[in-house]
Formats: C-alpha cells, sequence, structure tokens
C-alpha cells in the first residue's frame, strides 16, 4: 500500500482550469498546484489572468495564462496551444461559465443561447477536445466539471429567475453521469462539484438581495469560503479518488439538506 500523502502528489501533471482567473477557478487552481501540478488557467481577459498567474507564482506554484473565449469556440486551439507547450494534459476542470438573471416568461432567447453555449456546449467540446488529443492517447486522465447546487434545485420564488442556469447545470450533472459510464472503461474518470452560494462577480447581486436569507437557509450558518471547494477538487483530481467517478460532491454548508 502507497502512502496517502502520494495519492495526493500531482507532481508531473499538467492542469488546465478554465475561468481560473479568479473566484472559484482560481481556488481550484491554488489548490491544485500547491500540490504540484503545473496549472493552466484559462479566461477571456488576459489582463486578468497576468494577475492570477503573478499571485499563483508569488506562492510557488507553477502557473500559465492563455487567453480564450470558450463560449465562441476555441476549444481545439486551447488544447493544440497545451500540448505544444506541454506535450500532456492530465486534469481538466471545467468552471467558466455565465448566468442571467429574468423571469422565465421574460428570458431573452439571446441571453439564454449566451448561458448554454457556455455552460454546457462549451464545456462537452473542451471535454471532448481534451479527451480526443490527450486522455484517451495517454491512456486516462480527470476531469472535474464546476456544475451548482442549482443543477440540483431550484431559486425560492422571491428571488430573480435563472432559468437558463439552472438548466445548464443541470445539464452538467447528467453530462458527467454518461461521460464517466462511457469513459471509465478507458481510465478516464468524470465528477462534478456542486458548490453552494460563495461570494464572487457572479453572484454579488443575488447575495446583496438574498445573502441574509440564504445564510439563515444555511445549516453551517455562512457562504462558502476561499478554501471550501478545494479539498472536494483535490481528491478528485488526484489518486485519492481513482475509484471515484459519475459522481458529484455538494459543497454548500448542508444547504440542500433541509
Amino acid at each position: 500500500m502507497g502512502s496517502l500523502r502520494a495519492l495526493f502528489d500531482l507532481n508531473g501533471r499538467v492542469a488546465l482550469v478554465t475561468g481560473g482567473s479568479r473566484g472559484l477557478g482560481l481556488q481550484i487552481a491554488e489548490a491544485l498546484g500547491e500540490f504540484g501540478a503545473h496549472v493552466v488557467l484559462a479566461a477571456r481577459k488576459q489582463a486578468e489572468l497576468d494577475e492570477a498567474v503573478a499571485g499563483l507564482s508569488a506562492k510557488g506554484i507553477a502557473a500559465e495564462g492563455i487567453a480564450a473565449d470558450l463560449g465562441k469556440g476555441g476549444q481545439s486551439a486551447l488544447i493544440g496551444e497545451i500540448v505544444t507547450r506541454h506535450r500532456r494534459l492530465d486534469i481538466l476542470v471545467n468552471n467558466a461559465g455565465a448566468t442571467w438573471g429574468a423571469p422565465a416568461e421574460d428570458h431573452p432567447l439571446e441571453a439564454w443561447e449566451k448561458v448554454i453555449d457556455l455552460n454546457l456546449t462549451g464545456l462537452f467540446l473542451l471535454t471532448q477536445e481534451a479527451a480526443r488529443t490527450c486522455f484517451l492517447p495517454q491512456g486516462g486522465g480527470a476531469v472535474v466539471n464546476v456544475a451548482s447546487v442549482e443543477g440540483l434545485q431550484a431559486h425560492h420564488p422571491s428571488m430573480t429567475g435563472t432559468a437558463a442556469y439552472n438548466a445548464s447545470k443541470g445539464a452538467v450533472l447528467s453530462l458527467t453521469r454518461a461521460l464517466a459510464a462511457e469513459w471509465g472503461p478507458r481510465n478516464i474518470r468524470v465528477n462534478a462539484l456542486a458548490p453552494g452560494y460563495f461570494p464572487s462577480r457572479m453572484t454579488r447581486a443575488m447575495l446583496d438581495t438574498a445573502g441574509a436569507r440564504l445564510i439563515d437557509d444555511t445549516p453551517r450558518g455562512r457562504l462558502g469560503g476561499p478554501d471550501d471547494l478545494k479539498g472536494a477538487a483535490l481528491l478528485l483530481a488526484t489518486d485519492a479518488g481513482a475509484h471515484i467517478t459519475g459522481q458529484v460532491i455538494v459543497v454548500d454548508g448542508g444547504m440542500t439538506v433541509i
């Protein structure tokens, strides 16, 4: 039996984290990098990537940033750039996402398409390209999809509707199970995280209006913090989770159990 510490060791592995320049993506990138992975951050804005890479580098983490808009294609170019630079990819964290708040009866079609294109279609195309180009030829890989508790439940009626976001995150959970079943025999593990409510640019407006009620509805009595996704993400990305696939880990302080 190997040491437990060795099961979490990511030295020599390359991890791509989309939406990695801030928020939950950056938190996950920090966890993977701290345990030895070379972290590639992907996001739309190079300036934000540069700032994130500088912060990780200051902590001794090997990191770089590649600007990419995954809602407008670019999956092949992104994976191709990583292969050119590193000759491999071992971990894919699909964190990039978008939301839109509007009553369902007034939800604009263009907003629906934007959310679905990035949260679901873009995620699938990037995962497909990573599998085809890297994981299958290498003989394995790990995918961590960042979904949401909103893929498991709906908003309270008093809160602004997010039908497209809920639909996209629910579909990500279903896609996670489908890919895990199909690729499991080929040594590709696919799992998902379903975070509850964490302070971020995306959740700012919601938390400004409903944050106190959400905290009251959470057994742990607080929102997610800057370290709360790290352990779960590390488990799913490393050999410590080698027999875990097709699963979703809910990180919400217990909100969905009551």
